[in-house]
């Protein structure tokens, strides 16, 4: 029987959707509840404190039941509000686009990073984001990046007006064009950057990811084919004649494939461009690829 919250005390509310989770085995049980139940109140941290001893009314209380139980389910909890927040920024989801992850902000990271190394933060730049999804990547370069405009490519229609929603959510519209291609294979002129967070898993390990991951984000964005490696394949040759000279191309990379992508970069005409960047967990996450400056 669902439980009802209705004439709890939000404090109340909030310990024993935490108390379900746990019984659950939900590992982020407690920060879930704060979540969900700030969602359905509209109330951040801070609210959810002072607004602790208010009743939940009807209402409320339906709506969350319904939260719970899809978290139950195994949805994401950034699905069920429909956005999360990546570099600082609040974007919204849709059933098109990755849920973003932290390990994707070794990409910004490095890209930023080479980017200050040339001297060219605040000068005019090109940039792209192949396969840009909720445009993630290419909008926390935008907001770091005063002078930039940036060029989001990804094959889905869905995902391109999730995309341009974030860019205007943002206040980045004026500086962003989304392009329905197949990564780079529409985009003409150079490249000052060129990110992309391609789908790296190997077919073969999709049915054992997470739950949240494998029946929630959409396959075509996690598949990379037999060896992870099929989107590298297709996206750097592509990527590579765009790049100006001096310019780097940064991408996401799967656990174990870094060598193998820099060798694909190699094999494009790419020298290496700084130093592979690791997430938390120490894998390296972050490969760039840069032309031969003149």
């Amino acid at each position: 029987m669902t439980e009802s919250f209705a004439g709890q005390t939000v404090e109340t509310a909030r310990r024993a959707l935490t108390a379900r989770f746990k019984s659950n085995a939900i590992e982020s049980a407690d920060l879930d509840a704060r979540l969900l139940v700030g969602e359905v109140l509209g109330l951040d941290l801070t609210g959810l404190i002072t607004a602790a001893h208010r009743q939940v009314t009807t209402d409320e209380s339906l709506r969350l039941e319904d939260f719970a139980h899809r978290r139950l389910q195994g949805e994401p909890v950034a699905r069920i509000v429909g956005h999360k927040e990546f570099w600082g920024l609040p974007l919204k989801l849709s059933a098109a686009t990755l849920v973003p992850r932290p390990d994707t902000e070794t990409v910004v990271e490095l890209a930023l990073q080479l980017l200050r190394a040339g001297g060219s933060l605040s000068r005019k730049l090109r940039i792209a984001d192949l396969g840009t999804g909720s445009g993630a990547i290419l909008l926390a370069l935008l907001s770091e990046l005063p002078n930039a405009h940036g060029f989001g490519t990804d094959i889905s229609s869905a995902a391109l007006q999730t995309a341009d929603a974030n860019a205007a959510s943002a206040g980045l519209s004026e500086r962003t064009t989304f392009i329905a291609c197949d990564y780079a294979s529409g985009l003409t002129g150079s490249f000052d950057l060129i990110v992309s967070n391609p789908p790296y898993i190997r077919s073969v390990d999709i049915a054992g990811l997470a739950i949240d991951v494998r029946e929630y984000d959409p396959l075509a964005a996690l598949d990379g084919g037999a060896d992870g490696l099929d989107a590298y394949r297709a996206l750097i040759p592509q990527a590579a004649p765009l790049l100006a000279p001096g310019a780097a191309l940064v991408v996401e990379a799967g656990e174990g494939q870094s060598g193998q992508i820099q060798a694909l970069m190699a094999a494009a005409g790419l020298i290496p461009a700084g130093t592979p960047k690791a997430d938390l967990a120490g894998i390296p996450r972050a490969v760039a690829g840069g032309k031969m400056p003149r």
